[in-house]
């Protein structure tokens, strides 16, 4: 009988993408091996799970809002439905062991798991460990990090200090520079700046690359804008005013290897899955992390890196008026640029999704 896996999680890119590198990586070693996944009900997970091949079961759970909200009152009722769904996912699918990737649908999933016997495997892949995950830690069996230091969340014992895992199209990106120039219609004797604000979008940094377009276009570079959903008719009429070609925007990017291949710099949230990617595309960059994240996570993200002297930081108060400028400043500055790309090369850590998936397969076996 072929070996079967849950993985939980989702909400956003940076618990998805990891969680489908992980199975991937569990089905390379081990082709017959069964992964469903499970996720919440209304998140991008239900699109971008089965998009890359696997199955999903949702689950109604939904986040407590920080601020006083009547939808805070659904969730002991969101949850205690959950966790019945999550009870019957693994009486009917039997997995050998539950890997939780962090956001609030791991919580019932692996909390389930536990009452049933069966191993579970935490990854947390901020610097700052979440809530759900805190929780979940006291009955996982091993916990995958990120980043040093986070024996202050879990037990020393359970730790695995690992990395984030990445899409494996990130690793040797400079070989496609000449396939994402055609790919994106831009121009190989420009510098291209590349923008993202995480799967979501993110307002601060859309709107003060809108305010700013005219001068990085003055500046003769070239600009590719993933904006998210929201912002994209909003991009899209900012560069018809300016009657150029220099710019390219998209509401979401699914060819990350050529985005990253394109880039001479980088503007970027600082969450996990986005700083992984960018240590492994060794790209310069600058970073804006996002404050209401919990516990302020991609804040202490950023600093990881610019202690070490591998990206630099422009708080999300301060992007409308410095991120602009902090942007050119790096563009026009190739020493700089340089030195980012080699400390933040040093951060890589490749082989994450096979290390994970090794430490899955332990508690299998």
């Amino acid at each position: 009988m072929s070996k079967r896996v849950i993985i939980s999680g989702g909400g956003t890119g940076g618990h998805i993408y990891p969680a489908i590198a992980i199975a991937s990586a569990l089905q390379q070693k081990h082709p017959d091996l069964e992964v469903l996944f499970v996720g919440a009900l209304g998140k991008m997970e239900m699109e971008k799970v089965p998009r890359a091949g696997y199955n999903i079961v949702g689950l109604p759970i939904v986040g407590i809002k920080r601020a006083l909200s009547l939808s805070n009152l659904a969730f002991p009722f969101k949850l205690a439905d959950s966790l019945l769904k999550a009870k019957k996912v693994i009486k009917d699918f039997k997995p050998d062991v539950a890997v939780g990737v962090g956001g609030f649908a791991s919580g019932p999933l692996l909390m389930m798991a536990s009452f049933a016997g069966i191993p579970t495997l935490i990854q947390e892949q901020n610097s700052y460990a979440g809530i759900t995950n805190k929780l979940l830690s006291k009955k996982a069996s091993t916990i995958c990090v990120a980043y040093p230091g986070m024996e202050s969340f879990f037990a020393k014992e359970k730790i695995r200090l690992l990395g984030n895992p990445v899409r494996s199209d990130i690793v040797d990106v400079s070989s496609k520079r000449k396939e994402a120039l055609l790919h994106f219609g831009l121009n190989e004797g420009r510098k291209t700046l590349f923008v993202m604000g995480g799967s979501l979008g993110a307002r601060s940094i859309n709107e003060s690359i809108e305010a700013g377009l005219g001068q990085l276009v003055d500046a003769g570079y070239q600009v590719l804008w993933q904006t998210g959903k929201t912002y994209i008719d909003t991009a899209q009429a900012t560069i018809a005013g300016l009657r150029t070609d220099q710019v390219k925007a998209f509401d979401f990017i699914y060819t990350m290897d050529l985005a990253y291949a394109i880039a001479d710099v980088v503007v970027s949230r600082a969450g996990a899955l986005s700083v992984s990617e960018l240590c492994l595309a060794a790209k310069p960059s600058v970073l804006v992390p996002y404050p209401a994240a919990s516990e302020d996570h991609q804040t202490k993200n950023a600093l990881t890196l610019v202690e070490q002297d591998a990206a630099i930081m422009v708080k999300d108060s301060k992007a409308r008026q410095d991120l602009v400028a902090a942007a050119l400043e790096l563009l026009n500055d190739i020493a700089k640029q340089e030195d980012l790309k080699t400390n933040i090369r040093k951060l890589a850590r490749p082989t994450a999704a096979d290390d994970i998936a090794e430490e899955v397969l332990k508690l299998i076996r």
